[in-house]
């Protein structure tokens, strides 16, 4: 089927409170990693490019990819730009076809971020293109920073008010504790904080770094509105470590389908198990 918008997935979620995955992509096996998933849980997913898989893959490599795998199942597949951090480079994936953007102007003041996310909003409007923004500092775990560095990081609810007003923007993620990457330890999660956002915020709440955050978080923080799950780690960690473990054991296999196929379906197990966690199962 057509590539579709992240609204109509999220929308989807918001009323049967649930979230959808949202899977990073950098190459042929990690997409039908991610699609062979969705077919057997029947899930919704949103396939996503990062800054470093269009560097890796290039975009229209990428665009072809996802589309194809759309075009060939009956799972509903939003392709998505992760982390957008220009307003040129959010346009050249509009342009390729991808249904979602994410422009992440979180870096900047909130004037500047409220006025760089509605000048993407006005173009993707009026392309039927969904936009996700950011509020608040999702950092890396490597990030040695103090307490109340961290605490000023996360998202204030109220400034993610005034930005959901501003913009109507259709998706926010917020920063409440997790970070991108592999934690050193257990990722503590501000739930007061997600609480009080989406009482304030009536759109759906997305949660970036999530690889690595416990399972009963992930399903508190969908109760508590949660409606988009980014994970990237955990999936290379499961294909990097099945190519690794068929490489010791067949240290003289020269053939690269033998050491991807089994990479893809570790992957694809280890994404199955998110979909069935996000509950999102049997939702397509």
């Amino acid at each position: 089927m057509p590539l579709v918008t992240m609204t109509e997935l999220l929308e989807k979620a918001e009323h049967g409170k649930y979230a959808v995955g949202a899977f990073n992509c950098n190459n042929m096996e990690i997409i039908q990693a991610i699609v062979a998933a969705a077919e057997e849980e029947n899930a919704p997913v949103i396939i996503q490019a990062s800054q470093g898989a269009i560097k890796y893959a290039g975009l229209d490599y990428i665009t072809a990819m996802v589309k194809t795998a759309a075009e060939n199942t009956d799972i509903p597949i939003a392709l998505h730009i992760d982390h957008g951090t220009s307003f040129e480079q959010v346009m050249r994936c509009i342009r390729r076809g991808f249904t979602s953007v994410m422009i992440d102007g979180s870096k900047l003041p909130l004037e500047e971020n409220i006025a760089l996310t509605n000048k993407v909003v006005e173009v993707a409007r009026a392309v039927g293109v969904s936009v996700e923004a950011e509020l608040g500092k999702i950092g890396g775990t490597e990030d040695d920073i103090s307490v109340s560095e961290w605490e000023a990081s996360l998202t204030d609810p109220e400034e993610a008010k005034v930005f959901v007003e501003a913009t109507g923007v259709d998706a926010l993620a917020i920063a409440i504790g997790t970070a991108h990457g592999q934690y050193k330890g257990e990722p503590k999660l501000d739930f007061d904080r997600l609480k009080r956002v989406r009482e304030l915020v009536d759109i759906p709440i997305v949660l970036h770094g999530s690889s690595g955050v416990p399972a009963d978080s992930i399903r508190k923080a969908i109760e508590l509105g949660v409606r988009k799950i980014n994970i990237d780690t955990n999936l290379r960690e499961a294909f990097v470590n099945r190519a690794r473990e068929v490489m010791a054991e067949k240290p003289d296999e020269i053939d690269p389908r033998k050491i991807l196929g089994p990479a893809r379906d570790a992957m694809k197990e280890v994404i199955k198990e998110k979909i069935r966690l996000f509950g999102s199962s049997q939702k397509a």
